[in-house]
């Protein structure tokens, strides 16, 4: 029964989120009709999750060998859902209970100390929790301990990051009512910091006009297929037409075959968070319910794209600035003997137009060029440093997009290596 209950039951991470959701929407008193709802969404989001993976797998793969063959060199592609949807089929049990607990934790030290921030963007919980496990196992830390210190780190960044960028989110949105969570705060902060000393808010992005025709930037899925595209038809005839139609696509047209591989990853990735969106339309309010009953005065701490309708203009000046930055960083890497970091439109989107609001915030135009650039920098060269890290997961083709989890990562590898 003791195996039944920890291998089958708690060894699989979508019946141990599920059973977190049930427990919170049962403390909450909802009906049966929502408390069996909620569980079996919350199940399903991981399976989608999971099932997203293999056709993620199967386009990094590809392209991969492309870009290998094309310029004798491996190429990576950050991109969180990716890398955890992969991470999950090694440390699936382990990222389950760090996300369960650190959420615990949070809440503790949201109640008994002045740091009142509840971090509400779940799908970043889970990526840092698979981070966390990911890091630790590698080097050489698990079971118990693993769980324990995991869950510990966890709920302190989910607390002492959106308190760390806090002051810049005041002058975004003129009052404390809200904060940021998510784990790219170490870039906000740096475009933050360099937009005040470099820059003059009073010259706000908001007084430019920006062409309506920038507007599909904004739906990331068509952005994304159009990006991959745009990848894979440049290094695809690179490559050889010889090569990609003997090797790869089993005879099908080369430019055919790479414009359906380019779809098929902004597919799995439409796939992936799919599952995480159902995942997490469940585990937050459940978690919300809880934090509720337990911490007065608590400040909700919200995805990035809250600060969006505040700047505009920031968010595609930012974009562009950061994905200029990505551009940039393909040539700089190797001169540093670091692997070659192709720009994700992902991370490069969202981290990248959010520094941007926080650069105008503080420094205006240049503030949001200067500081937007800097973010690109961090997550190029940061997302490169952190591929040793993470042992066997970062050669899958594709790792951790986001500055915090680039800064995170390699200072727990550090510290393990200095304790052990």
């Amino acid at each position: 029964m003791f195996d039944f209950i920890m291998n089958d039951i708690l060894g699989t991470p979508a019946i141990l989120v599920g059973l977190f959701a049930l427990f919170g929407l049962l403390l909450q008193k909802k009906g049966i009709a929502d408390v069996i709802s909620g569980t079996l969404k919350t199940i399903m989001g991981f399976l989608i999750l999971n099932g997203g993976a293999s056709i993620l797998i199967g386009s990094l793969d590809i392209f991969g060998k492309m870009f290998e063959k094309a310029f004798h060199i491996q190429g990576v592609i950050p991109n969180n859902e990716a890398i955890v949807a992969i991470a999950q089929q090694t440390f699936g049990k382990e990222t389950a209970m760090i996300m369960l607990f650190g959420m615990v934790m949070n809440i503790l030290i949201a109640r008994f100390t002045p740091f009142k921030y509840i971090f509400l963007t779940g799908h970043h919980t889970l990526f840092m929790a698979c981070l966390i496990s990911a890091v630790f196992a590698t080097g050489g830390v698990t079971g118990l301990p693993l769980i324990i210190i995991g869950s510990i780190i966890l709920g302190l960044l989910m607390v002492f990051m959106p308190a760390l960028i806090q002051p810049y989110v005041r002058e975004i949105t003129g009052n404390d009512s809200i904060a940021v969570g998510h784990f790219g705060s170490f870039g906000y902060f740096i475009s933050g910091f360099i937009g005040k000393r470099v820059g003059d808010k009073s010259k706000s992005t908001e007084e430019i006009k920006v062409p309506k025709s920038l507007g599909f930037l904004r739906d990331t899925s068509v952005a994304m297929s159009l990006t991959m595209t745009i990848l894979f038809l440049v290094v695809a005839p690179i490559a050889g037409k010889g090569y990609v139609e003997s090797e790869l696509s089993g005879g099908v047209n080369f430019l055919v075959f790479s414009l359906m591989q380019a779809i098929t990853f902004a597919a799995g990735v439409y796939v992936v968070l799919a599952g995480v969106r159902m995942l997490i339309a469940e585990i937050v309010p459940a978690f919300k319910g809880i934090a509720d009953k337990v911490v007065k005065d608590a400040k909700p701490a919200l995805d990035c794209p809250a600060v969006f309708p505040f700047a505009p203009n920031a968010v595609i000046i930012g974009f562009l600035f950061s994905f200029i930055a990505g551009l940039l960083s393909m040539f700089l890497l190797p001169l540093f003997g670091l692997k070659i970091i192709v720009p994700g439109l992902i991370p490069h989107f969202f981290t990248g137009a959010a520094a941007g609001v926080f650069g105008n915030a503080t420094g205006g135009r240049r503030g949001a060029m200067i500081g937007a650039f800097a973010n690109g920098l961090l997550i190029s060269f940061l997302p490169a440093l952190l591929l040793p890290v993470l042992g066997s997961l970062g050669f899958e083709g594709t790792t951790f997009g986001d500055s915090d989890f680039g800064i995170v990562g390699i200072l727990l590898s550090f510290l393990i290596k200095l304790f052990s």
